[in-house]
Order: structure tokens, then C-alpha cells, then sequence
């Protein structure tokens, strides 16, 4: 076996990753602490396709040597918002027509393995601050919300850990069957 080499994967440049299709999900940050959390959703943005990443309150903000610390350039190419409050950001994204989902574990909330996104919504996906979560008046303001299976005791994941979990799980449902499998066979 032989590591392939960064030329043979075939990344786009920034230009092409900017004007590529994007998947419809937008992630919002409610006052997350660490830049380096931050740095670390945007490297996921990136590698996911998600199409902006929403700073609200407290969260960091690019230019920021932590945040490119963690997010070695995708702070570059993801596009991204701020906004002083969480809440004003959900309420302007359902004006967009977004369903907008807490992660967080909270009475009623589908469980990932579970939940199966409509192939043509639009969806903000609500990651919280490292100690509190998603703060009650934003989760009183979402259409729902998604919790992440586990199994230990902590009954807890990093916050940017949680975000790669969820990313992928919609990435996987989403963006690859809609727009990969499409490139590899057309009829689709």
C-alpha cells in the first residue's frame, strides 16, 4: 500500500472549491469558546462542502491565528457570518426557508442514526458552547433537534467532534447521493 500523494488527490483550488456546489446545510456556532473548536468547523465545512458557517455571540471570528491554526486554510474558503446574537440568526435563516435543527440532547430530540433529511430542504444545523450546549431560548426557537448516539458515561462529545459526526451523517445522505453518485453515473 502507498500514501497517495497531495497532487494525486485531486483537490480543487480555492477558486474551483468557491464556485462548486455546495451541500444545503449551514452550521451556526452558539458562543462557542475555543478558536480552536472554530478553526476545527471550518476544516469539516471545507472537507463536507457545507455552504457557510454562521459565528454567533461569543464565537470567534476569522482573521484569527487560532482558528487557522486548526483550520490550516478553510477559513479561507468556507464562507462565514457573524451575528451578535444566536437566536437573531436562526429567526433570519427561517426567513431563508432553513429547518433549523439544535444538536443537542433535549426532550424529543430524533436520534442521528435515525433521522433521514428531505433531499430538498435546506438545514442549519445549531452546535453549542462547550459547557452550556445550545442555550434553551435557541433551542426554543428550532424546528427540532438531533442527538448523537452513545454508549459511555460522559454523555458528552467536543463540540467539533460532534459537528464532523453530524456533518457526515448529512454529507452521506445528502450531498454525496445528490451530486457525487450523479458525477459517477449520470442516469441518477
Amino acid at each position: 500500500m502507498r500514501k497517495i500523494t497531495n497532487e494525486e488527490l485531486g483537490r480543487p483550488t480555492p477558486e474551483e472549491f468557491a464556485r462548486s456546489r455546495k451541500m444545503a446545510v449551514r452550521v451556526v456556532l452558539d458562543n462557542v469558546r475555543s478558536a480552536q473548536n472554530v478553526g476545527a468547523f471550518f476544516r469539516t465545512g471545507d472537507a463536507f462542502a457545507v455552504e457557510c458557517i454562521e459565528l454567533c455571540g461569543i464565537t470567534a471570528v476569522p482573521p484569527s491565528r487560532e482558528i487557522h491554526k486548526t483550520a490550516l486554510g478553510a477559513d479561507q474558503t468556507v464562507s462565514w457570518g457573524h451575528w451578535e446574537s444566536t437566536a437573531a440568526c436562526v429567526e433570519a435563516l427561517h426567513g431563508e426557508g432553513y429547518r433549523v435543527l439544535a444538536v443537542e440532547q433535549v426532550e424529543g430530540a430524533v436520534m442521528l442514526d435515525d433521522f433521514a433529511p428531505e433531499s430538498d430542504a435546506k438545514y442549519a444545523l445549531v452546535f453549542g458552547n462547550e459547557v452550556d450546549g445550545v442555550d434553551q431560548q435557541v433551542v426554543d426557537l428550532c424546528d427540532g433537534a438531533l442527538e448523537i448516539p452513545q454508549a459511555g458515561t460522559k454523555h458528552s462529545i467536543n463540540v467539533a467532534v460532534s459537528g464532523g459526526v453530524v456533518l457526515w451523517q448529512f454529507f452521506c445522505q445528502i450531498y454525496a447521493k445528490r451530486y457525487l453518485c450523479r458525477a459517477e453515473n449520470p442516469k441518477n
